[in-house]
């Protein structure tokens, strides 16, 4: 019904059945070549053999046969080119059909493709990929601050509080009294049964005397 209405589907030409075909018909023209080549080889040799009995009307009709036959042969002969041109002509035209087929299924293929992937939606997706790393981020940002009492320090106040710390404890430094050195400790190999005695510290009294002084005059 659709082909009565619209007419035959266009099918596309192929050339193998026609290279086919084309090979057949050069088998058989190669076939009969070699059929005429025996034939006039056997009328050479009826001819020589009405030579040698004198036959010399037969022996001419012989080689008349042959001439008619070698004709035949070149024809067959050029028939054969016109085919083994055709044929390579056809295969290079099939190669160059198959070629154009597949580089227009690639076409059609990358098209659908194409199709598949709009550019809207990859940048859909995009934002979708940094609205989901900017809520991991902001979900390890809240994992990570510090919960329940430690949450309500005040982190300018704590400052104060070091520096306070830091400022008394070199006052402390300033205040405290000069030491002199300990003397590096000498390891003597004592005999056993005997512990080394060490010598012990003795203080500076007129050192000592300044600072207490010096801690009265700042005092008032």
């Amino acid at each position: 019904m659709f082909k009565r209405v619209f007419g035959k589907a266009k099918q596309e030409p192929n050339a193998l059945p026609t290279i086919h075909k084309l090979n057949d018909t050069l088998e058989m023209l190669e076939k009969k070549e070699k059929v005429l080549v025996k034939k006039a080889a056997a009328e050479v040799e009826k001819a020589k053999q009405f030579t040698q009995a004198r036959n010399r009307a037969a022996a001419i009709k012989c080689l008349k046969r042959k001439r008619l036959y070698e004709q035949q042969i070149e024809q067959l002969g050029n028939f054969q080119l016109r085919i083994h041109d055709q044929m390579i002509m056809l295969e290079g035209a099939n190669a160059t059909t198959e070629t154009v087929d597949a580089l227009r299924s690639g076409t059609s293929v990358m098209k659908a493709m194409n199709k598949a992937t709009k550019i809207d939606d990859l940048e859909k997706t995009m934002d979708e990929i940094n609205d989901q790393t900017e809520s991991m981020k902001q979900i390890q940002e809240a994992l990570s601050a510090p919960i329940g009492a430690a949450a309500d320090f005040d982190e300018d106040e704590l400052e104060a509080e070091l520096e306070e710390l830091e400022g008394a404890e070199l006052e402390e430094e300033l205040f405290q009294p000069a030491t002199t050195a300990p003397a590096a400790a000498v390891h003597v190999n004592a005999p056993v049964g005997r512990q080394p005695t060490q010598p012990a510290p003795q203080r500076n009294n007129r050192e000592e005397d300044e600072l207490a002084a010096l801690q009265a005059e700042m005092a008032l």
